[in-house]
């Protein structure tokens, strides 16, 4: 029953990975708004853009992994 539930929180195509990327993207642009209400000017403006920018290393990040996770199952299926 646990593996069921587990399954669920598997990322298993790119479709689930480009909605987990853009859950990221709403919630750290929601952050860096409040950066910027918090601290007016450059530095509000430096925090939003990391904000952005660690959307952009996660989301490569998830694609890779996806991608190396369907490598290696490809790859351990028998060729017949």
């Amino acid at each position: 029953m646990l593996k069921k539930i587990g399954r669920l929180f598997v990322i298993k195509t790119r479709f689930e990975a480009c909605l987990i990327i853009y859950a990221l993207a709403v919630g750290a642009m929601a952050r860096g708004h409040a950066y910027l209400d918090q601290f007016p000017g450059l530095g509000g403006q430096l925090l939003m853009a990391v904000c952005s920018g660690s959307v952009f290393l996660a989301g490569a990040k998830i694609f890779d992994c996806l991608r190396y996770e369907q490598a290696a199952k490809a790859a351990a299926e028998p060729q017949g």
